[in-house]
Formats: structure tokens, C-alpha cells, sequence
């Protein structure tokens, strides 16, 4: 376990008890929620999978043996006995990269992330390699949804496909979950993308958080982004967003490959903190956050305690 940091919306959560350490050893820390009213929320994420169903081979020079959608399947189950609240998202570029996609489009990409138990993706520049059509053609086997605020797509086949954003209910908490993506211009082919309007990802996405924080009353918001981590030119990113936010908590990346040993933090445009995290791609990580709320005083305190990330493959 890494803990690096640990902040609160409005006041540290203040105890005798170290939360990390609780969340170390689910049974003392079901016991604690129970006695305190503290709630505990995991929050699992990938990005960049790139349709890598099978490890690198063994005599891979870089991640001999890693990855794997079996082996992840594995860790996440492994999680999900430890804690209640577990939450699992993909930040794109769930296509491409393998023959699986070449021959199968997308099934069964869709169909393991469903048995996975994910829970909302945004959609990466490469989910469009098959264009809408192909696109669209393998949702069905998703029964997650898949979310995008700054694309507009009306008109196309994405129509009534794409929500803006969710909220999930994980023990009472209202967590709500939102999606950008980038610019396609110049990534996909024209003929992929008729017809979608892109508009501008930080606007777009704090205007949707503005409304989920303020008007739906989410204790969380987070933000799944497809922009990239950080550019050196003015080119949206995961930095941008972050420090033109107003109402985003977290935003979890994708599209630069970067494995982040530990999250960023970025102060937003009223001085509060929004944490970054993106955890490479080919599923050789997966990232988890763990997030405890507590009601004191009728007061929400959200503190953040820890991240860990799986770097190498687990036994099946």
C-alpha cells in the first residue's frame, strides 16, 4: 500500500484510527464504517487496453508474461471479496491492437469487460477504427454504458448510444461519473466520425459536473477523459481540465499511455484539489483509489488515502 497524501473537501477527517490501515483489513474496516458512519469507496480503473485479451508472451523483452484480461478478471474478484463499495472503470481505447479486434470487431472486448462487472467507459479515438457503424454494431454485447459530454452526435447512429453522464449509488454516496474525449481530427478517419461535432472538452465537462455536484447532489464527481495527460503544447489534457474545473474530483485518463507511479494533484479554479490518475495501457495495470466519506455534523468530508497499482500479472 502507498499512501501519499490525504485531503478533504471542507476539514480533515480527524480520528485516532489510521483509515488506510483500515482499508488494509476489510473486516476492521466494516467494523469501523458500522461504528463511525464512515463509508469507504474503491474505486478500480483502466485505460488503453487495446484489445490485449492474452499476457504478453514470456519471452517478451519488456512485460514478459503480463496483463491479461484473465488475470485482471482475477484481481478484480480478489478486490471485490475485500471491500463493499467497489466501483470499475475504463477511460478508452478499448480497440485495436491485437487480431482479436482485427477478426472479432470489439465482441469480445465488450463481453469480458461485462463479465468484469464494469461499471461506465468513455469511448477512446481508437474505439473508432471500425467506424460508427462498427461501433455502434458491438454495444450490444456491453452492458455498461459508455459516456461523452463534448461529442455531439446527433444524427448519427450514436444517437440515444451516448450519455453524457451516470450517477451510481454506492452505499448511499452518489457518485457521478461523467466522459470527454478528444479531438478526432487528424487520429481517425474522416469517413469514421461523420457527422460528430467535437466541442470544447473543459467547458463541456465542467458544465455536466457543475450540473451533477449542484443540481443532482453527488458527493463525488468524477471524470473519465480520453484527452491525454499533459501536452507541451495548448492542446486539451487531463492538466487542462484539471486546473479549469470548478467541480470535478477526479479525473481518471487515457490516450497518452502513462504509467503514473502515483496520482497528480491539480488546484482547479476555486482552490480545490482534483486528483489525475492514468495507469499506462495493454492492462498492465490497474489503478485503485480508495475514498472514505464521513458525515460529521451533517458536514461530507471526502478524504483521499491511498492508491495502489498492480504492475505485474497475478496467478490465476
Amino acid at each position: 500500500m502507498d499512501e501519499f497524501t490525504s485531503w478533504t473537501r471542507r476539514k480533515f477527517i480527524r480520528n485516532g484510527l489510521s483509515l488506510a490501515a483500515l482499508t488494509a483489513m476489510p473486516g476492521w474496516a466494516r467494523a469501523f464504517e458500522n461504528e463511525t458512519g464512515i463509508k469507504t469507496l474503491t474505486i478500480l480503473h483502466t485505460n488503453d487496453w487495446h484489445s490485449r485479451i492474452d499476457p504478453f508472451p514470456d519471452n517478451d523483452p519488456k512485460y514478459p508474461g503480463q496483463g491479461g484480461a484473465a488475470k485482471r478478471a482475477a484481481l478484480i474478484s480478489s478486490i471485490r471479496a475485500e471491500q463493499d463499495n467497489v466501483l470499475l472503470l475504463d477511460a478508452g481505447d478499448i480497440f485495436q491492437g491485437t487480431p482479436y479486434f482485427n477478426y472479432y470487431g470489439g465482441e469480445p472486448e465488450f463481453k469480458l469487460m461485462s463479465a468484469m462487472g464494469y461499471e461506465a467507459a468513455t469511448l477512446g479515438n481508437h474505439d473508432f477504427d471500425n467506424g460508427i457503424a462498427g461501433l455502434v454494431n458491438k454495444m450490444p454485447f456491453a452492458n455498461f454504458p459508455f459516456l461523452n459530454c463534448n461529442y455531439d452526435v446527433k444524427g448519427t447512429l450514436l444517437e440515444r448510444k451516448l450519455k453524457k453522464s451516470i450517477i451510481l449509488n454506492k452505499n448511499g454516496l452518489r457518485i457521478g461519473i461523467l466522459g470527454v474525449g478528444i479531438d478526432l481530427s487528424g487520429l481517425v478517419p474522416d469517413a469514421n466520425w461523420k457527422g460528430i461535432h467535437y466541442n470544447n472538452p473543459i467547458v463541456a465537462a465542467d458544465h455536466e459536473a457543475s450540473y451533477l455536484k449542484n443540481e443532482r447532489k453527488c458527493d463525488m464527481v468524477i471524470c473519465l477523459s480520453h484527452l491525454g495527460f499533459q501536452y507541451d503544447t495548448m492542446k486539451a489534457s487531463d492538466h487542462m481540465l484539471a486546473a479549469g474545473s470548478k467541480h470535478i474530483d477526479l479525473i481518471l485518463g487515457g490516450h497518452t499511455h502513462t504509467f503514473l507511479e502515483k496520482p497528480v494533484t491539480v488546484m482547479n479554479q476555486v482552490g480545490n484539489a482534483v486528483t489525475i490518475n492514468q495507469v499506462g495501457w495493454a492492462g498492465l495495470r490497474l489503478g485503485r483509489l480508495d475514498y472514505h466519506f464521513s458525515n460529521i455534523n451533517n458536514v461530507k468530508n471526502q478524504a483521499f488515502t491511498r492508491i495502489e497499482v498492480f504492475k505485474k500479472s497475478i496467478a490465476v
